[in-house]
């Protein structure tokens, strides 16, 4: 199946389990794979026959910066089902959630939290 990559999406949102996490807030990094065909795109040049990216990354930025969740898998979950419930030409989608800096006493670049979720 063809896929459009956003990748490295940036937004600073509150989730967390721990109270200072949902208060102080922090910098999430989000990848999405929009798994849809691109062939009839890809011959018309026509934007209508595809999905504008600039769509999904405002609709992505509202669930990250708008919404709270204690994990990232829900986090990743929530973005998941509404991009496919939002653009039904999409068949399938992954999501990856970074969380660079977790409040835990480990060195290492982050958790990362990758569903992928197709049509049914």
């Amino acid at each position: 199946m063809d896929k459009i990559i956003m990748k490295g999406m940036a937004f600073y949102g509150y989730h967390g389990v721990y109270a200072e996490e949902n208060k102080l807030g922090a910098r999430y990094y989000v990848d999405a794979e929009l798994h849809m065909p691109l062939d009839k795109p890809g011959h018309s040049d026509a934007l209508e026959d595809t999905v504008n990216y600039a769509e999904v990354h405002e609709l992505v930025k509202a669930i990250v910066e708008q919404k709270t969740f204690k994990l990232i898998e829900a986090l990743a979950e929530h973005i998941a089902s509404e991009v496919l419930r939002t653009y039904t030409g999409i068949h399938a989608i992954t999501v990856r959630v970074t969380k660079p800096h977790p409040p835990v006493a480990i060195l290492f670049d982050g958790v990362t939290a990758e569903i992928h979720r197709k049509r049914a």
